[in-house]
């Protein structure tokens, strides 16, 4: 009897009928002799408005809140463009699922969604809406992958092993629902004039807003101190020199000038004594693996115009198309049980490089290390080596790619040499310290061509009198803390603000791992870009900062723990332990209930404060040409550019989000609008082919014949 596999995508879907060897495709799924592969499209289920349960819900009134369901419910996700009306996508798919679920000669039901929390709700709220009484199982895999997924199949657990998953999952979401609902709805009835955009208020979004926030705060409050600097050039018996700062208690910045001048003068026909040389060989090794955080701080502080939201997207596809691990991962090193595995990928990706013999294989405790390991593996290659990525994958892939090589590659080794020189003069207690450092093995730093900078000192001997060349006093101003980037906000989430000096410690793996932190690798792209479009920070170049909204919001929302890391760390970290079955889902949706009604209470007793004006002024619409359909003026709206007389029936109009154009990579712009409506045809540069590749191409725009919608017509240019 067959068994029906769900997975989260199509494209995963399409991965696993290919590595059974079934060709049959039919309307939502994959058939063969075995199994039937169907998929979801993330989530085809959502939890009821506020509204579906109570109709009185439909408008906002202070006197409705808090609102809290006695039991939470799924309906189909909502139209993205008509929040009245169903998903029609959504709809048939899950009609075609539960119409397979139900089919007689199927004895089981695999999921197959995600390895992770959200992964597990996506297939849970589908399977057991229907309430079937089927097994249920659970396909766990880390990549897609034929050998794995033939192997997965072979090993797939009982569905009810993952009620702690679920629970977690389940948790999460209601907790969200039921403090985005309650807050969000009170905070913009109290503390917005004017119609517009609500103000949003989450359990992840405050904290980080509050992070940028105090960022500002800091430099904004930043006093700029000036302090001064000696350095001196001395010069052995063989005529050769070096530099030397002067040091004095362990310190080489001072604020008294007239000191350093008294010293600068003592300096005058003395010599100075080499008192001591240490010489120490040093090794570097490479960093670890990547995480999802890693990476996207990795890409979007090396390459312009990413942002974390775009490398999670582009690592995603990369992991749909089989050619790197699970992403979403919080750990930077592999289960031990992988060894075998890693050693086949890196025997595929090591060869024809100009470095091959250099990469041996190893069993290395950095690389492979259960202790370490959280749910899922630091992200590494597949053996599937890709034939064509876009420019934005490669970037991602070869990042990976070039990681996990590292790990096999020597360690790098350098010599670091340290002088301490005392000028001969009892006046002067302090001395003259002068560091070099020459690169002796280039190790793991060739796989990106990482240079070093070599400080070479001169040779010399303990003893040895050198003569004073030249000595300046150099002046410096203290600096302020830099803004936040998306890498250095990425890091402060991921350890609940926690500062460690070293990257790479175990503290710092440690921290990760613990759960105390704010969102999770999945969410946090996602908050960093909600932030922006609800306004409340915005972008220069790499920095991000706080908006005149943002500012006010932190300033007067009177929730404090909402803003605090160490609460919602905590709350992060009771998720964690419900997978764990340290902590029950009842237990925390209670304390989520209680937290949410005091919260709504204490912002119903504040003082009326303004946090958002919204004042709107009546555009002059212009109108950009004539519609095609009834000949009145098409006008430029927020979604899309549509006939004015849109009242009266007409539906013509173009999308600002065009499905057709954004796979070329294309916005539909007001001059483009203007000339097509003119022209029937306007010529379009810059589009991108699915290869990546740039073209020109003419666009029409032509009324379908059998029905009232429009569809894009392309001619290539030659």
């Amino acid at each position: 009897m067959p068994k029906v596999i769900i997975t989260e995508k199509p494209s995963v879907a399409k991965n696993i009928a290919d590595a059974l060897n079934i060709k049959t495709r039919r309307d939502g799924y994959f058939e063969g002799k075995d199994y039937i592969v169907t998929w979801a499209f993330g989530h085809l289920l959502q939890l009821y408005d506020a509204k579906d349960y109570d109709a009185k819900m439909s408008k906002w009134n202070m006197d409705n809140f808090p609102f809290i369901p006695s039991a939470f419910r799924y309906k189909v996700k909502v139209d993205p463009k008509n929040k009245e009306k169903p998903d029609k996508g959504a709809e048939k798919q899950l009609k075609i699922i539960y119409s397979l679920l139900r089919r007689n000669d199927v004895d089981m039901v695999i999921s197959a969604c995600d390895f992770d929390r959200e992964g597990q709700i996506i297939g849970d709220t589908i399977i057991y809406n229907l309430k079937t009484k089927k097994d249920v199982y659970r396909l766990l895999l880390n990549e897609w992958t034929p050998d794995e997924v033939r192997r997965g199949l072979q090993n797939i657990k009982p569905n009810t092993e993952m009620k702690p998953l679920q629970d977690a999952g389940i948790s999460r979401q209601w907790a969200d629902w039921v403090i985005g609902i309650n807050l969000t709805s009170v905070a913009t009835l109290k503390y917005q004039k004017g119609r517009g955009q609500a103000l949003n208020i989450g359990r992840v979004l405050l904290p980080t807003l509050k992070i940028i926030y105090d960022r500002d705060k800091e430099i904004e409050s930043f006093v700029p101190e000036t302090y001064f600097k000696l350095t001196a050039t001395f010069k052995t018996k063989n005529n050769d020199e070096y530099e030397g700062t002067y040091f004095e208690n362990e310190e080489d910045k001072f604020k008294n000038k007239e000191m350093l001048e008294d010293i600068e003068q003592a300096l005058q026909d003395k010599t100075a004594t080499v008192i001591d040389k240490q010489v120490e060989q040093k090794r570097e090794y490479p960093p670890y693996l990547f995480n999802l955080s890693n990476l996207q701080g990795y890409i979007t502080s090396k390459y312009k115009g990413w942002t974390s939201d775009k490398v999670l997207k582009v690592a995603q596809s990369l992991y749909e198309k089989k050619f790197i691990t699970y992403p979403r991962t919080a750990s930077v090193v592999l289960e031990e049980s992988l060894v075998g595995r890693a050693a086949k990928v890196l025997e595929t990706l090591k060869k024809g490089l100009p470095y091959e013999n250099e990469i041996k294989f190893s069993k290395l405790k950095r690389v492979f290390d259960n202790s370490k390991v959280e749910s899922h593996s630091a992200i590494v290659p597949t053996y599937l080596i890709p034939k064509s990525l876009t420019r934005d994958e490669e970037m991602v892939y070869t990042a990976i790619k070039n990681r996990f090589i590292m790990q096999f590659m020597p360690v790098a080794e350098y010599e670091e040499t340290k002088i301490t020189t005392k000028v001969d003069s009892s006046e002067i207690t302090g001395v003259f310290i002068s560091k070099g450092k020459v690169q002796l093995v280039e190790g793991w730093k060739k796989v990106e061509q990482i240079e070093s900078k070599d400080m070479i000192l001169p040779f010399v001997n303990v003893n040895e009198i050198v003569s004073i060349v030249e000595h300046t006093i150099s002046s410096h101003v203290t600096k302020p803390p830099k803004h936040h980037t998306e890498k250095t906000l990425l890091r402060v989430m991921e350890t609940c603000g926690k500062r460690y000096d070293d990257e790479e410690s175990e503290e710092m793996m440690d921290a990760i791992l613990s759960g105390f932190s704010i969102g999770t690798p999945a969410t946090r792209a996602e908050t960093i870009k909600k932030l922006k479009d609800v306004g409340y920070i915005t972008t220069q170049n790499k920095s991000l900062l706080c908006t005149e909204l943002g500012k006010r919001l932190v300033e007067t929302f009177p929730i404090k723990e909402l803003f605090d890391l160490e609460f919602t760390g905590r709350l992060e970290k009771t998720l964690l332990d419900i997978e764990k079955q340290k902590f029950t889902k009842d237990a925390f949706m209670r304390f989520i209930f209680d937290f949410t009604a005091n919260s709504v209470a204490k912002i119903k007793n504040e003082k009326e404060v303004t946090i958002n004006q919204i004042t709107t002024e009546k555009k002059q619409m212009e109108v950009l040409g004539k519609c095609p359909i009834c000949g009145h003026g098409i006008i430029e709206g927020q979604k899309g550019f549509g006939c004015s007389n849109w009242k009266s029936g007409c539906k013509f109009v173009i999308w600002k989000n065009d499905k057709f154009l954004s796979t070329m990579k294309k916005k539909p712009t007001k001059t483009m609008v203007k000339t097509l409506l003119k022209n029937g045809v306007v010529t379009v540069k810059g589009l991108t082919s699915k290869k990546g590749n740039k073209f020109d191409a003419n666009l029409r725009y032509e009324k379908n014949p059998d029905n009232e919608y429009f569809s894009w017509k392309i001619e290539f240019i030659k």
